[in-house]
Parts: structure tokens; C-alpha cells; sequence
């Protein structure tokens, strides 16, 4: 009898041993109840987060405005140089905007030649690259200047190398527009040079660029 009892207890001792679970694992699904009562706690995305998020496309065409974060120029910049800047006016999808004014940009030098190196003109070219960690591709805005006038700039901009002639010293100390070549994509910005000297496109200038392919906004 006293053996059966025994062989009695043991049985009963492993039984409740085997159900009991081990403090740490108490420890931890208790912290995990709690976290998961906590409004304030991070979640992880879930399956309706992925099913809301939408999709917008930035269309081909569109006018991107930055602003230059340093100076860029025909004789300060090196072909194949990057740039920085901020999106200087936000972009927008169907009354969405899509990316804030301020995110960041980046682009490249194309192309530089100081005045002397090109049939007697300074030149500067550049496209933007990069917008908000998202791939572009944009026409390419073409500076260039020649001549000793007091202002004269040349500004080409577009693939197909449109362009427009938008300032111009006409004499008697009046700044006059000459004239204009037919064609969209052209670069805009406001420089002017004074002089025989190099283009020169100053920190915080704003330069508009041409999107050559759609822009896919994920949010």
C-alpha cells in the first residue's frame, strides 16, 4: 500500500508539474497583454493599412520647382556633380497633395564650361535625379551666357533644346526680351548676369524642371 501511494503522489506531482507554465513565460505573456491594452503602443501595419494605402501618379509634363541648396555655375560646378535642393512648391494630384513643399531633392550636373570653352559662352546644364527618395527623370535646363552687354542670359531648356532668349540689354540701359523659340520645357528662373563673366546660379535660386515620366506616389 505504502508503495502505491506513493507511485500515487509522484504521478500526481508530475501532472501538476507539467501544467504549471515557467515564470518567465507568465512574465512575458502578462507584459504582451499589457502592451496590447496600451493605446499609446506602436502597432504594426496591419492588413486594412495595406488595403487603404493608395497609389497616386505624378503625370508626365508636370513642372517641378526646387530650390538650389548651394550655388551651382559654369566655372564653380564639375560635369557629372551633385546637387542638393527642397521642393520649393508642393505637388499635387487631384487636389491630393502628394509631396509637401521643403522634401528633399537631388540632381546632377550635366554639363559645365567656363567662359572660353564653348565657341566663346559659358555654359551650365543640370536635370534633376531624385525627389523624396523617389527616382526622376526631367528635362534638362540648359544656362548659357555670352556677349558683354550688361545683362545677357540665354536660357534653353527641354529635350528637344527649345529655347528662350529672356533677357537682353536692347540699349539705352532697358533690359528688352528678344525673342522666343517654340517649344514646352523650358527651365525658368530669374538669373542674370552682368558683364563677360560665367553663369552663375546662386544658393536658394528656384529652377523649374520638366518630368519626362510619370512619378508612381505611394501613400
Amino acid at each position: 500500500m505504502r508503495v502505491k501511494l506513493i507511485a500515487i503522489l509522484f504521478c500526481l506531482a508530475v501532472i501538476l508539474g507539467c501544467g504549471s507554465k515557467p515564470p518567465a513565460e507568465n512574465a512575458s505573456s502578462t507584459e504582451n497583454q499589457n502592451s496590447s491594452n496600451n493605446p499609446n503602443t506602436p502597432k504594426p501595419p496591419g492588413l486594412m493599412d495595406r488595403l487603404t494605402s493608395k497609389t497616386y501618379t505624378v503625370p508626365a509634363g508636370t513642372i517641378v520647382s526646387v530650390r538650389l541648396g548651394e550655388a551651382l555655375g559654369s566655372k564653380i560646378s564639375q560635369s557629372g556633380q551633385d546637387f542638393t535642393a527642397t521642393l520649393a512648391e508642393p505637388i499635387v494630384v487631384d487636389g491630393k497633395e502628394v509631396i509637401p513643399a521643403g522634401a528633399e531633392a537631388h540632381g546632377v550636373v550635366v554639363d559645365a564650361k567656363p567662359l572660353g570653352r564653348f565657341k566663346g559662352a559659358a555654359g551650365l546644364k543640370i536635370e534633376l535625379n531624385e525627389i523624396k527618395s523617389y527616382k526622376v527623370q526631367t528635362a534638362s535646363v540648359n544656362r548659357s551666357a555670352k556677349g558683354k552687354g550688361k545683362r545677357t542670359a540665354v536660357m534653353i531648356g527641354g529635350g528637344a533644346g527649345a529655347g528662350a532668349l529672356i533677357g537682353a540689354l536692347a540699349g539705352g540701359g532697358k533690359g528688352a526680351a528678344i525673342g522666343a523659340a517654340a517649344g514646352a520645357g523650358a527651365g525658368t528662373a530669374g538669373t542674370y548676369f552682368t558683364g563677360n563673366k560665367d553663369v552663375v546660379l546662386p544658393a536658394e535660386t528656384v529652377v523649374s524642371f520638366k518630368l519626362l515620366e510619370p512619378l508612381q506616389v505611394k501613400m
